[in-house]
């Protein structure tokens, strides 16, 4: 089955956002990739609602990388919701966030997150953490669908 993307990035800081997908395209990882700004946009991309009414959801990504700190739902909201749909239950989610508060690491796992990542603060840390995260989900990891 072929992907409509390879990586949903759900980021709000435009910043963030655009060195995360810089170094994806820059190190041949992926150039198919979906950037969202809100949480509850996610939900509408992935379960093809309201403004995404005619979106194929059978084409899923291969990863999404989630922020916490998200408008209009929290990161930890969406993936409560994600992990209790049917059509979304499987899709690799990763945290990638400044939080390193405990309870977020905890809640995120019990709530079935894939990888929980603190950004570095470096600039190069950053961008090798991303790089990282992008090969292992898009290249190496073997999924079920």
């Amino acid at each position: 089955m072929k992907n409509s993307c390879d990586m949903l990035l759900v980021e709000d800081n435009p910043n963030d956002a655009e060195l995360i997908m810089r170094a994806l395209v820059r190190e041949k990882i992926s150039d198919r990739i979906v950037h969202l700004e809100d949480g509850a946009e996610i939900i509408d991309y992935l379960l093809g609602r309201d403004k995404y009414k005619d979106r194929d959801t059978t084409m899923q990504p291969k990863v999404i990388i989630l922020d916490l700190k998200l408008p209009k739902m929290t990161g930890l909201e969406v993936l409560e919701v994600l992990r209790e749909n049917e059509t979304t239950e499987l899709i690799p989610i990763v945290i990638v966030t400044s939080s390193m508060e405990d309870c977020d690491v905890e809640r995120a796992y019990s709530l079935g997150v894939n990888s929980f990542i603190v950004k570095p603060v470096d600039f190069n840390k950053f961008i090798k953490s991303i790089k990282m995260v992008g090969d292992y989900w898009l290249n190496t990891n073997h999924q079920p669908y």
